[in-house]
């Protein structure tokens, strides 16, 4: 089993919510304090394409995007 793709450091998040308007299907948040839930830490498809680009917009950069280094497997 492959490692996750994504990660997400709730201690890091400031509950912007960026992640979570941007990828729904991948992030929500948590409804008691606010903070990124991580939905689904392999997404495939749009979702990936969609994960990617809210871990680039999180301002406290609490989502960590994990890219397997190419030939590797």
């Amino acid at each position: 089993m492959s490692a996750p793709l994504l990660s997400a450091d709730r201690g890091r998040c400031i509950g912007a919510g960026m992640c979570a308007m941007t990828a729904p299907e991948v992030f929500d948040q948590d409804p008691d304090d606010g903070l990124v839930l991580l939905l689904a830490p392999e997404p495939t498809g749009a979702d990936r394409a969609a994960a990617r680009m809210a871990a680039g917009l999180c301002p406290s950069g609490a989502i960590t995007l994990h890219e397997p280094e190419p030939g590797l497997s």
